[in-house]
């Protein structure tokens, strides 16, 4: 089975948030070795991420993320109940929300 092509703004958010990584790296003084050995994976996967690469796993985002301590921001980044449209939304469509 063919591969669909990565369509162009995916892969421009990728090289986007790559040198966001990057720069999350260097603002913190960390290596690309230590964001690697603290997430658990190689140098040359972290350096892949950071250069755009599509391919590499959500799992490797999101443990790099980690690594440089803004995984909490990523994810609330994505929270719909965060924005004001996820909120009224949520009122008109989706059952209540139980927060533990």
């Amino acid at each position: 089975m063919a591969t669909r092509p990565t369509p162009r703004r995916t892969t421009t958010a990728a090289h986007t948030i790559g040198e966001q990584l990057q720069a999350w790296r260097k603002l913190l003084g960390l290596t690309a070795q230590v964001v690697a050995e603290r997430a658990g994976i190689s140098r040359s996967t972290l350096t892949r991420l950071e250069a755009g690469d599509v391919h590499v796993g959500l799992d490797t985002f999101l443990n790099v993320c980690l690594a440089l301590g803004i995984l909490e921001g990523v994810t609330q980044a994505t929270d719909p109940y965060e924005t004001d449209f996820g909120r009224a939304r949520a009122d008109q469509q989706l059952p209540k929300r139980v927060r533990a």
